[in-house]
């Protein structure tokens, strides 16, 4: 434990500072970091990874925010990448992409959706982040000749990053609360430097102003009938045999965690029963605050944090008010239900289009509808006939995006069918992109049409690399483009609909092609609609069909999953579940929601103006 605040008069942290002494200390402080006046909230998982850390966590932070603090998230990463962009999504998920373009792991998107604020890099840390850092600043001669060391110097540079993120508050104040997610296990090798340099944060931070929380799993075995506690006492074990004493344990199961094995977890863990919270399953982690509350965890860190001086009620009840309104949504009734197919590469792992999955779930929540998901791994649809019957009784289809050639051809069937079929349809990124190529081939007659990805020898490449990306071939993701860029929406068209008549709107980019502006003219001649583009260069950034031609059909190139929250649902989403709710019902288009979502009437000018 930090020892006691006598310790910790006026001056403390300069002890800790990145000076040009020869003492052990490297603790870089930034200027006008004010001791004690950011709290830390540090998550650490034990038994297994997996258990859900980033939902545990951001629900916390949701609650001291509803209260009126400031809070930050930060993910501690251990492995040696320098974001997740080169990942592959069947080891770790999908590639979440911030708005200042970093590309991140699933969990930022969980806090993003649930603190309903948008992250930065400062949000993300990677071992090779600091590894770099430290290894250049090196050879730069920065260290005045030391010897660089796991400590102080790793350790120097975690803490370094966290004070940092402090500084970043509005108006330039301290935030009030930074939530540190620490990657995988306690007793990981690669995780080992974060959880001393926490040890250390706490230490040089001072009493009151750390607080640990231990998420650990307790097992039931199907073939026992109980809960056993001994995985959970031994990852406990592993945490304070490396300095850190827990305040909180929360304690994932199945089911909620008896009182014999909450006893048991006090008594190995020296922490109080109290302080021992059960985290089992619930049926949506949107009801995971209201639990917490219930079981009054918000309570317990304020009061090791000794923030209860902090609380704006008012704005706690208000916000509480508005997330029970949304929480009461969930278990209502659903009145619609629909089949939404999705044809991507990555289907067999749910995790690889978990931003997808949850912009379905805000508009499911949202029209009150049951939307079943049927997932269709577009290597296994090749061809038109065995595209058709996987397609057979879905009302909406959705087409993510995805690199490399395979399965590029089933999703160009997909588009076809629903096309033809006026099957409501959302093209993302590559969806936008084989949206294109379909058109192109099918409707023009260009049956070479392609992407220069796929066929760099195609007569008609209608998506390809644009010359000012040309330039930077050679670096790995240097021809990406990443982060948020602003949208313009040509007025009277489908985009420009659900919009409500917006002229710019800002969206998030992750890809590498464009539409070859060689071939637009002939494009939108042939019908296709270009109704959003770059706000100053020949860029098309959403595409879509008349609805003389389609009940709803339109592309995006950007990722519009990015930036759907639950309290407020991205509307490319919405009008999909909105047009194939109605192709089922079609009174639902008369309803407030379906006037709101579903056109019905003819755009008041020229979808295919060009801007």
């Amino acid at each position: 434990m930090p020892p006691n605040e006598s310790q910790h008069g006026p001056g403390f942290l300069s002890q800790f500072s990145a000076s040009e002494d020869t003492g052990e200390h490297f603790s870089p402080v930034p200027d006008g970091y004010q001791r004690g006046r950011t709290k830390f909230v540090v998550v650490v998982g034990t038994v297994m990874s997996g258990l859900g850390k980033g939902i545990f966590s951001s629900s916390l932070a949701k609650l001291l925010k509803d209260k009126g603090l400031t809070v930050s998230p930060v993910k501690l990463e251990g492995y040696l990448n320098i974001d997740s962009g080169t990942l592959n999504p069947y080891r770790h998920g999908e590639v979440f992409v911030l708005d200042d373009g970093l590309e991140t792991d699933m969990d930022l998107g969980t806090y993003e959706r649930i603190l309903n604020q948008n992250l930065s890099r400062s949000n993300f840390m990677t071992a090779g982040q600091i590894y770099t850092e430290i290894l250049e600043r090196e050879r730069r001669g920065g260290y005045l000749g030391r010897d660089v060391q796991m400590i102080p110097h790793v350790t120097g540079a975690v803490k370094s990053k966290l004070r940092q993120l402090a500084m970043t508050g509005p108006k330039g104040k301290q935030i009030d609360v930074v939530f540190v997610e620490v990657g995988g296990t306690a007793g990981d090798y690669e995780n080992g430097f974060y959880i001393e340099a926490l040890r250390e944060l706490a230490f040089e931070e001072g009493d009151d102003s750390t607080c640990f929380v231990a998420l650990t799993y307790i097992i039931e075995p199907a073939i026992l009938g109980e809960q056993k506690s001994k995985a959970a006492q031994l990852g406990m074990k592993r945490l304070m045999e490396a300095g850190v004493q827990p305040h909180i344990i929360a304690c994932r199961a199945k089911n909620a965690v008896t009182t014999k094995v909450a006893q048991k977890i006090s008594m190995f863990s020296n922490v109080p029963m109290r302080r021992v919270f059960s985290m089992h399953d619930r049926e949506s982690i949107y009801v995971i605050p209201d639990a917490m509350r219930a079981e009054g965890l918000d309570r317990e860190i304020l009061s090791i944090l000794r923030l209860h001086d902090r609380v704006d009620t008012v704005a706690e009840d208000r916000a509480r008010g508005v997330w029970s309104g949304f929480a009461s949504r969930l278990a209502a009734t659903r009145d619609h239900k629909v089949t939404l197919g999705i044809s991507g590469k990555y289907a067999a792992l749910r995790d690889a289009y978990a931003s997808i999955d949850k912009a379905v779930e805000h508009c499911g929540i949202e029209f009150g509808a049951e939307v079943n998901i049927r997932w269709l791994d577009s290597g296994d649809v090749e061809s038109l006939a065995r595209a058709s019957s996987a397609l057979d009784g879905i009302d909406a289809l959705i087409v993510p995006g995805g690199f490399g050639s395979r399965g590029v051809e089933g999703k160009i069937q997909c588009v076809e069918l629903a096309r033809t079929k006026r099957i409501p349809f959302l093209g993302i990124c590559l969806g936008f992109q084989v949206a294109v190529i379909e058109f192109a081939r099918n409707v023009l007659g260009w049956k070479d049409a392609h992407s220069t990805e796929f066929n760099p020898n195609s007569g008609h490449a209608v998506i390809s690399e644009l010359p000012d990306q040309k330039r930077l071939e050679g670096i790995v993701g240097g021809t990406m483009r990443l982060g948020a860029q602003d949208v313009a929406i040509l007025p009277g068209t489908l985009a420009s609909f659900l919009h409500s008549g917006a002229s710019l709107v800002r969206e998030r980019f992750r890809h590498r092609y464009e539409v070859d502006p060689a071939f637009v003219t002939a494009l939108e001649t042939g019908g296709l609609a270009f109704s959003g583009r770059h706000s100053q260069h020949p860029i098309m950034q959403v595409l879509e069909l008349p609805l003389s031609a389609h009940p709803y059909f339109i592309g995006a190139q950007f990722h519009p999953e990015l930036t759907s929250r639950p309290l407020a649902p991205q509307p490319l989403f919405m009008g999909l579940i909105a047009a194939a709710i109605a192709q089922r019902e079609p009174s639902f288009a008369q309803t407030a929601l379906g006037r709101r979502w579903v056109r019905s009437a003819a755009p008041t000018s020229a979808a295919t103006s060009r801007a």
